[in-house]
């Protein structure tokens, strides 16, 4: 093994924490919804940015380029000045949901360049400019724009044109799990002298004075260019500084004064530091040099196109000489990430791919965060604090009072989502598990364990409403991590299977028993994660009432049947009781094909025969049903719902078999409308589908189309047809139209920052893949489909699904202009040396130019493309 992947084994063994510290830190912890005590549930406006560095949080911190211990007890992050700025960057500032013409987003430049699972070696870049930080420029010109126009984006400012600005590179190498070298080089790529003051900060995150009798810790000056913090949870640390430096004093407690014009609690308050560096206010930090905030004040002018460099370095121990060994660990950890990836990218031969999948496995795994969240105690408040207002007893989650969360875990992106998101969790473990099968196990049996999972078996969704639905993916995912660790050890982890298998079964009765109303195997769903994707807002009720029959959630829950009866084949070759669970999800995923299929002249199934594309059916009040006939995504995700066994295992599974020739004799009507189970292809397979071989090819003659869904970089959310003439459906009155949008959303559904009328999504284009190529190890190289439409050329499944990898992957990757699509033609980000190679992975993309749009840092299921 490497040297990384032995650091894993001995954590995973128990022997040694290596994961005790890593990037847990939030982006923004203001305007969440943990720390909204609002009377109204304004989460974004309750904490502005503004108040954050004087407002001690209560239930998590945030830093910029941060790192904590995996309880977040003990914090570190940068704070820069460039003395023009009106405060300290230490943190990342966006615009609020209200405040963008496209919803909330950062407005930063910054990049996640290199991370090992243990973080042993991290790396990352920041971007800082000379000039004043336009913070009025960023929200007035978004709020001026319309929905029609494109975000105004920090490098549209022209601050980084004449290359006036600082590259702020962070490193973290750990000498052992509880000893860590942070290194800062400051990069003026501009073309004059500039003043920077570099400033590292520790805090304690406020766990004292909540009415627990909790010790309060301390920061002190220990002489020497040396700090020492005093934990009775976390123990002892010391902190060294290299170099000529100030240590300044405060506490992690809300200035009142300026917040609330109210009297303060401590002398020294959160923005004490702020106060000192940018206002010269020397009463603001403590002069007996101990508190419970502090930081290195460096104070530095870096002459034009040079560097400089600091070092410091936390440690458990007091150390003589700290520096001593810092240049060669520091070495030593890049060799052995190095090292790590070379092992995992043997078979890659571009260096281009290389780049880019490292840096996607680094922005996954910087976007790790300590998430704390008590639901019972947020909402009835805090011994001896305000308490809260009373509507949040019958207010945002109050079905959840259960979930008490105080857990590593990882994040779609730590600014714009920094909370966990069930559909999206998953994609992160199959993203993982290639380079650390056992976090991706642990976080799949986290959402799953009794302080997560709802009595009645609802997976929570995310903190803004744990009751949302999102599709049912958790079952694919342990499946697939399940795989990919076995692979990685030769040996499989039956009971982690077993664990998820079990509480998987709560939540497949809560969706059978909440989401198909009328028991009749076609699931509502409702949200879905898909926002604006349909006529209506599928959170909310059909206009003058119905209900919305759905293709997507039907599909999902065909999926999840096959995916439980997969993992319950599995442990049936372990134990014979399972066997009993295959037949009950092989019978029920039999009863949902029957249901989503149109068997006859009277029956309302989803598969429509005149168009060979499914869609959703509105069953009105008063009766009879609407087949809604928008081509979506929806219409493709049935194809999601297959499996292929091999026939060693289907002959070791007696009961199954017998059961399934009654089954066949009793309803052939439904045994006729999936893939043939009973035969082999020449590799000895059966395949389970909601498709036999025609409406597949059906389906893929749309969606392989470039005037409906294919594009030079995947699979678009709509069909194009929709762009000249919009699909529109008329309800008691009123239209309600759909547009194809290549780009951003035109709509106000969901508060306009996301969209799914047009854009490429990387999940679903990853399942569509995958999909592809399970068909074709059944199917093989005989069964050929055209390819594009209309083309006359015909290619397998397994080619296909290789081209639309291609086309995926060709949005992050240079093409013959040395451009990469992601960056939109922008000419600093395509050709700058200092640009072109730090890529980011956004929420969605352009359908048409591939364009990097919505959430910048949305490495969580964007970053699948590593898998690609």
């Amino acid at each position: 093994m490497t040297t990384e992947q032995t650091r894993l084994a001995d954590h995973y063994a128990q022997k040694i924490n290596w994961l005790k510290w890593g990037p847990y830190l939030s982006e923004r912890q203001w305007g969440t919804v943990r720390e909204d005590y609002s009377e109204n549930g304004d989460a974004w406006n309750y904490i502005s940015h503004d108040m954050a560095r004087s407002k001690a949080y209560r239930w998590g911190e945030e830093g910029l380029a941060g790192i904590s211990d995996d309880q977040q007890l003990l914090c570190m992050g940068l704070a820069l000045w460039n003395e023009k700025d009106p405060i300290l960057k230490e943190r990342l500032f966006g615009l609020t949901n209200q405040q963008g013409n496209h919803g909330e987003d950062v407005k930063e430049l910054y990049y996640y360049i290199d991370n090992t699972p243990s973080h042993s070696y991290m790396k990352m870049l920041y971007k800082y400019t000379q000039q004043p930080y336009p913070y009025s420029q960023l929200i007035d010109e978004n709020q001026r724009r319309s929905k029609l126009d494109p975000e105004f984006e920090l490098i549209d400012t022209g601050l980084f044109d004449d290359n006036g600005y600082f590259d702020v590179f962070i490193e973290y190498a750990k000498n052992n799990e509880d000893d860590l070298f942070i290194q800062y080089t400051i990069c003026n790529r501009g073309v004059k002298d500039a003043p920077i003051h570099v400033i590292p900060q520790l805090w304690y995150r406020k766990t004292w004075g909540l009415g627990d009798d909790t010790a309060k810790p301390l920061m002190l000056y220990h002489g020497n260019n040396c700090m020492m913090m005093r934990s009775a949870v976390l123990g002892d640390y010391y902190f060294y500084a290299d170099g000529e430096a100030e240590f300044l004093f405060t506490d992690n407690e809300t200035n009142n004064e300026r917040l609330y014009n109210s009297a303060n609690n401590s002398a020294f308050v959160k923005d004490g530091i702020n106060n000192r560096v940018v206002n010269g206010d020397t009463n603001a930090v403590n002069p007996q040099h101990e508190g419970t905030k502090a930081a290195i004040w460096y104070q530095k002018n870096v002459p034009a196109q040079s560097s400089i460099t600091f070092k410091l370095r936390l440690s458990k121990n007091q150390q003589n000489n700290a520096f001593a060994d810092f240049d060669a660990t520091l070495l030593a950890r890049k060799a052995e990430a190095d090292e790590f990836y070379n092992d995992k990218q043997a078979a890659i031969n571009n260096d281009d791919e290389k780049l880019v999948q490292r840096q996607a496995w680094a922005g996954m795994l910087w976007s790790k965060q300590f998430f704390l969240y008590d639901v019972n105690r947020w909402i009835e408040g805090d011994p001896g604090q305000p308490v809260p207002p009373k509507n949040r007893r019958h207010g945002r989650n109050h079905r959840w009072k259960h979930l008490i969360a105080g857990d590593i875990i990882s994040m779609p992106d730590k600014w714009e989502y920094p909370w966990f998101a069930a559909w999206d969790l998953a994609f992160h473990c199959m993203s993982l598990a290639p380079i650390d099968p056992g976090f991706a196990k642990q976080q799949l049996a986290l959402l799953v364990s009794a302080k997560y999972i709802h009595p009645s078996g609802q997976l929570p969704a995310y903190e803004w409403d744990f009751g949302d639905v999102n599709p049912p993916v958790h079952a694919m995912a342990t499946w697939r991590v399940f795989e990919e660790d076995q692979k990685a050890k030769g040996k499989a982890d039956i009971q982690f299977l077993e664990d998820v298998f079990h509480k998987m079964l709560l939540n497949f009765t809560w969706w059978v028993n909440q989401k198909d109303s009328e028991g009749n195997n076609i699931f509502e769903g409702g949200f879905l994660g898909l926002d604006n994707i349909g006529v209506f807002n599928r959170s909310a009720p059909v206009p003058g009432g119905g209900c919305l029959e759905q293709a997507d959630g039907t599909s999902w829950m065909a999926m999840y049947a096959l995916n439980m009866l997969h993992i319950s084949a599995e442990l049936a070759m372990f134990n014979p009781v399972y066997e009993n669970m295959a037949i009950k999800f092989m019978e029920h995923f039999l009863y949902i094909a029957g249901s989503i299929a149109n068997m006859g002249e009277d029956s309302w199934g989803l598969w429509d025969d005149q168009d060979g594309f499914y869609y959703d059916l509105l069953r009105k009040p008063e009766g009879g049903y609407d087949r809604l006939r928008l081509r979506t995504l929806v219409g493709l995700i049935p194809m999601f719902a297959v499996i292929v066994f091999d026939d060693s295992r289907w002959k070791n599974l007696p009961k199954l078999r017998n059961n399934l020739d009654r089954f066949m004799q009793q309803r052939p009507d439904l045994v006729q409308l999936v893939s043939y189970w009973r035969d082999t292809n020449g590799n000895e397979q059966h395949l389970l589908s909601l498709l036999r071989g025609h409406r597949m090819k059906l389906l893929l003659r749309r969606m392989l189309d470039s005037n409906e869904f294919l594009s030079e970089y995947g699979i678009r959310s709509i069909s194009k047809v929709y762009e000249q003439q919009p699909f529109d459906y008329w309800l008691n009155g009123t239209d309600f139209p759909v547009r194809y949008n290549p780009a951003e959303s035109d709509t106000g559904m969901f508060g306009g920052n996301s969209n799914w009328r047009g854009p490429i999504w990387m999940p679903i284009n990853y399942l569509l893949i995958q999909s592809l190529y399970m068909f074709y190890n059944y199917y093989g190289n005989d069964f050929k489909v055209e390819y594009p439409t209309g083309s006359n050329q015909y290619f397998s499944l397994a080619e296909i699904a290789g081209f639309l990898s291609k086309r995926i992957k060709s949005i992050f990757l240079k093409n013959e202009s040395g451009e990469r699509p992601v960056f939109g033609g922008h000419p600093k980000l395509n050709h700058d040396p200092h640009f072109k190679d730090y890529i980011l992975f956004h929420e969605y993309f352009n359908g048409d130019n591939g364009k990097g749009l919505g959430a910048s840092h949305q490495t969580g299921w964007t970053g699948l493309v590593a898998l690609l």
